[in-house]
């Protein structure tokens, strides 16, 4: 090591007592975030990027502030600008992924670029904002020169040809060169940090290959064997095994945008897993990610896909093969500052560092929360993982909850990451939402527009095949039935299920219902811990597989995933994929010859009657269409049914206008390519939400408590606590409800979780769950 090198360091020493020089930090991040970047043929330019991204630390005031002698320094804006002046527009991405490694990509106006300039940062340091390192730039080039670097005269530009147009797809190659570096600097600042003598860095193990071939074999002898030994018809059976080889003969095309658009209970979830190996296989792509919206049936998935690939792989473990990563999972990043620091010496080992994950495993199962927020996303943490879905298969699961004002939005993003960077996205759902007519406003924002290939054939007919129920509309919407009616009707029926939308309505049901048939009737709702609802539900099997009386009331959380088969069903009016859903509860194994779906209108109260405005204009739209088609002509089993129900509803939402509102202020900021107010209006859920541990076992919830008093927040500890957790709105600072509520420290400072509480109320009821007494506002419906 040259004494010149040593002099310029990158971080802090390790506890082994290494160096990290800035050389061998600046070399060591560039060749991997090439070498990341490779997937997507970005390599140059991601070479170019990491060399610069900490250019700022050859400056004196760093290496002060390495040594405890300075603080408030920026080592990072003239890393940006000198990408600007070397490369002009070519230089644009990589400009914004240095500026924004630490603080987070910003704006691409031709003001914001030029505020990066040396003159324009002395002002704003003269204003109270950070110091520059060292305010001429010369002085850090001859500096890096000095250590044997040379920055390439051009680079390949990954956004300078579409920087005036398709803004959604800009964005996305910005923040892909984004993620290459982040994640590359993680890394590599992580492995200085973790090693164990004064020359190794240590790092992290990598993931393992997918292995399509032997995962689908295995995938398959799984789907065979249920296939012998489940109870569903043989006409059930057959339907499952001509979606599944429609999947496998779709996978010999060529990557792109497909659909996959079967009813419920025709077997999607493994048919979908055999399309994405064998078309990994077949095109040598890297690994699978399903996306689920519910984390009520995320457990279930992850359940299954491991029981499904146990066999295949001796030696990986289940978790580290199937990731499951989401808020509840323990994979999370917590603190998007881990491993960004300065020096990294005060995150690297804490436990808000064992909850970020950067997708290195061959299957992840995530949510549409963490998968779409990460796509919009501006900060390091959320878009670490992103360069992983290059050259990917992406599975939506039940794509018909994305929120519609995202719609097109997602949609480009999502095109673009097919087109350009080699990912297969298929949407798979029993009712397809009609994205394919929102092609011209999707062109707008990305070049490909929306034209995915369906996968099942039309001469399959599948959804006339798989008509099981009958389904009763009501005749006006004057027509309402109080929960008193609803019990009255139910009271009669051996086994039955009811679907209504809110809560507070199952809850009026319940207690109804529980009046007439006793311990024949179960609840059902997000209220109830995963455990508890799970508890529930194996009993509701047993009965229903034994033709004991079994009344169950729920929430939409029985729609979708949940495999249950009653009878009969009843369902509140609400949106026509809901009620459709709902549906699929019934007679879902087909050994009836037919189940019958009520549906009907709740008496109206005093408060909300739908969980929010989106739920309450689809309700109003499955109404108008109704109208149009009549009880007679409204079949849910009809594509073209759900054809004209999206149509109406694109139409209600006015998708692709900017209209003023927070649609308009999303395609407004995504034109003006502003990634800090994109990520701030790009929310699949509007409500925040925290993570409350209640005492549905006593015992468990004591040890739980003590360990959280005692360790603070871990991986582990999230790990034991989510069967005991609910989601909940977060409630207001002057609520009372904050006097029940329990904060679970995090970090070497023990500062108080914003997201992790412990519940010290009372009324955790063991047939409800969490009820707050007269705060049930505060409960998701």
């Amino acid at each position: 090591m040259c004494q010149q090198a040593a002099r310029w360091l990158a971080h802090s020493d390790a506890e082994s007592g290494r160096k990290d020089t800035l050389a061998g930090h600046l070399a060591d991040v560039a060749r991997r975030a090439a070498e990341y970047a490779t997937a997507f043929g970005a390599s140059q330019e991601a070479w170019a990027t990491g060399l610069l991204h900490d250019i700022g630390k050859y400056g004196e005031l760093f290496q002060k502030r390495l040594r405890g002698e300075e603080h408030g320094v920026d080592h990072w804006s003239l890393g940006a600008w000198i990408a600007l002046k070397k490369w002009q527009t070519a230089g644009i991405a990589a400009a914004l992924a240095i500026q924004g490694h630490h603080v987070g990509l910003k704006e691409a106006s031709q003001e914001a670029l030029c505020n990066l300039g040396p003159d324009k940062l002395k002002e704003a340091e003269a204003r109270g904002l950070l110091r520059l390192s060292e305010a001429d730039p010369e002085v850090l080039l001859a500096r890096l020169s000095e250590d044997g670097f040379s920055l390439p005269p051009n680079i390949p530009a990954s956004v300078c040809t579409v920087w005036n147009a398709n803004q959604a797809a800009a964005m996305l190659d910005v923040r892909m060169l984004f993620s290459a570096l982040v994640d590359a600097d993680f890394v590599e600042t992580e492995a200085h940090f973790r090693s164990c003598d004064l020359e190794a860095k240590y790092y992290r193990p990598a993931g393992p290959p997918l292995y399509p071939e032997r995962a689908l074999e295995a995938v398959l002898a799984y789907i065979d064997n249920v296939a012998r030994t489940g109870g569903a018809s043989e006409g059930v059976k057959k339907l499952r095994q001509d979606l599944l080889e429609a999947c496998l003969a779709a996978a010999e095309e060529a990557p792109g945008l497909f659909t996959l658009t079967a009813p419920t209970g025709a077997g999607k979830t493994l048919s979908m897993l055999a399309f994405a190996l064998k078309h990994a296989a077949r095109h040598r792509l890297r690994r699978v990610v399903c996306v689920i919206p519910y984390l009520t049936i995320i457990e279930q998935t992850v359940e299954v896909y491991r029981e499904a690939l146990r066999l295949a792989f001796d030696g990986i473990r289940p978790e580290v093969y199937v990731l499951e990563d989401h808020s509840l999972a323990g994979t999370g990043a917590k603190d998007e500052k881990a491993g960004q620091k300065a020096d990294g010496s005060d995150e690297m080992g804490d436990e808000s560092r064992l909850l970020a994950e950067d997708w290195d495993a061959p299957l992840v199962v995530t949510t549409s929360v963490q998968f779409l927020e990460s796509l919009f996303a501006n900060r390091p943490a959320p878009c670490r993982k992103l360069h992983r879905l290059a050259n990917s298969v992406v599975l939506f699961d039940e794509v018909q909850t994305l929120p519609t004002h995202l719609a097109v939005a997602t949609l480009a993003t999502l095109s673009h990451l097919a087109e350009r960077y080699g990912a297969t996205v298929v949407f798979s759902t029993a009712t397809q939402p009609a994205f394919q007519h929102l092609d011209e406003a999707v062109k707008q924002y990305c070049a490909s527009g929306w034209r995915p290939r369906e996968i099942v054939p039309p001469a399959l007919n599948l959804f006339a095949r798989a008509a099981r129920t009958r389904v009763f509309w009501p005749t006006h919407d004057s027509e309402t039935l109080s929960w008193s009616d609803v019990a009255a009707r139910l009271e009669e029926a051996p086994q039955a299920l009811c679907v209504v939308n809110l809560k507070r309505h199952a809850l009026a049901l319940f207690w109804e219902l529980g009046r007439r048939r006793g311990d024949q009737v179960h609840h059902l709702s997000t209220s109830m811990c995963p455990a508890h609802r799970m508890r529930v539900l194996e009993e509701v099997r047993r009965r229903l597989g034994n033709g004991e009386p079994c009344l169950l009331v729920s929430t939409q959380c029985v729609e979708a995933g949940v495999d249950v088969d009653f009878p009969l069903v009843y369902r509140a009016w609400g949106p026509l994929d809901a009620i459709a859903q709902a549906a699929g509860r019934c007679n879902r194994e087909g050994l009836a010859g037919s189940g019958d779906v009520y549906v009907f209108h709740p008496e109206r109260d005093a408060g909300r009657n739908y969980p929010d405005t989106s739920y309450e204009q689809a309700a109003a739209v499955a109404w108008a269409v109704l109208q149009e088609y009549g009880p007679q002509r409204m079949d849910i089993h009809d594509p073209s049914v759900f054809d004209s129900y999206y149509r109406r509803l694109y139409d209600v939402k006015g998708l692709g206008q900017d209209r003023g509102n927070d649609l308009g202020s999303l395609t407004t900021m995504i034109r003006g390519v502003n990634f800090e107010r994109v990520a701030h209006l790009y929310k699949v859920i509007e409500q925040n939400t925290i993570n409350v541990v209640v005492p549905y076992c006593r015992e468990v919830f004591e040890e739980l408590a003590e360990r959280a008093r005692s360790h603070g927040l871990t991986r582990e500890w999230i790990l034991r606590a989510r069967p005991y957790t609910v989601g909940i709105y977060r409630p207001r600072h002057d609520d009372r409800l904050r006097d029940w509520l329990e904060p679970v420290p995090v970090g070497r400072q023990r500062c108080p979780s914003e997201e992790w509480f412990l519940y010290l109320g009372g009324d955790y009821d063991e047939r409800t769950g969490l009820t707050p007494k007269d705060r049930r506002d505060l409960l998701i419906a």
